[in-house]
């Protein structure tokens, strides 16, 4: 088994460079890392090249070999070159650049969750998680948010960033009129919103919008809103984090509604 020695690789360099944002976006790879997530990588897209620490190749020779069926690229490496690449606490041996999903087309699907401006990578990792495990259908991130595909957001989805569709755009606001004019309810999460309790009229299909931690929803998205919601505050805190306001309410609309309630939330 050969094993790269030297930090300066070529091979080595180019999976360095994305950890930045630019090239990740110019390549249309990320980096993922641990054994749950590039095993969960290669049931969904495609993997271009994996570092595996030659130090742990044994280990994980049952994955590698899955990698190299499926036409990957598989490179050992001496275990302070491997570090150089990895962003992880405690690296597991292996990393992949994966190919991003790429969904195509306009969002769709009867459920879906918008980000306006969230930046914090641990809560868009986090929220997409949510929307995963609540059973939403997409995701759409506007400008200003972190990146999904860095390794903080990444980590906090826990895999579910292959299980999610996700739209990126720099008019969000625009996508969501078109998502309004196509039938959608559009509910943004804003302080000054009428108690979501007490919400009506939200159809089948909608897409709940989450804005920035520091500012709220975009006044321009705002304006696409048929519904403007906030959670109840009963004790003394004045907001939520907004990934736990988003667990909150991505959970609420989809829970089954009473019959007898039918006509009023509905």
């Amino acid at each position: 088994m050969q094993q790269i020695t030297s930090t300066h690789n070529e091979r080595i360099a180019a999976l360095r460079a994305l950890s930045d944002k630019r090239e990740r976006d110019r390549t249309g790879l990320f980096l993922v890392e641990g054994v749950k997530m590039v095993r969960e990588a290669a049931g969904c897209v495609r993997v271009e090249t994996a570092l595996v620490d030659a130090e742990q190749a044994q280990a994980l020779a049952p994955l590698t070999a899955r990698l190299q069926e499926a036409g990957a690229q598989v490179l050992f490496a001496a275990p302070h070159v491997f570090r150089s690449v990895s962003d992880a606490k405690t690296p597991q041996g292996i990393l992949a650049a994966v190919r991003m999903p790429a969904p195509g087309g306009r969002p769709n699907g009867a459920r879906l969750v918008a980000l306006d401006g969230v930046q914090d990578p641990g809560n868009v990792g986090t929220i997409l998680r949510t929307a995963d495990a609540a059973g939403f259908d997409g995701a759409l991130l506007g400008a200003g948010c972190a990146d999904a595909f860095g390794p903080k957001a990444l980590r906090a989805t826990m895999g579910s960033i292959f299980r999610v569709p996700l739209w990126r755009t720099d008019a969000l606001a625009q996508a969501l009129a078109d998502c309004r004019a196509a039938g959608y309810s559009i509910i943004t999460s804003e302080l000054n919103g009428s108690p979501f309790y007490e919400r009506s009229g939200v159809g089948e299909r909608f897409v709940l919008v989450i804005g920035s931690e520091a500012r709220g929803v975009s006044p321009q998205v705002s304006q696409e809103a048929t519904h403007r919601l906030k959670l109840p505050m009963r004790g003394g805190a004045e907001s939520l984090n907004a990934a736990v306001a988003a667990g909150i309410m991505l959970y609420e609309l989809t829970r089954p509604v009473p019959a007898n309630q039918e006509g009023d939330n509905r």
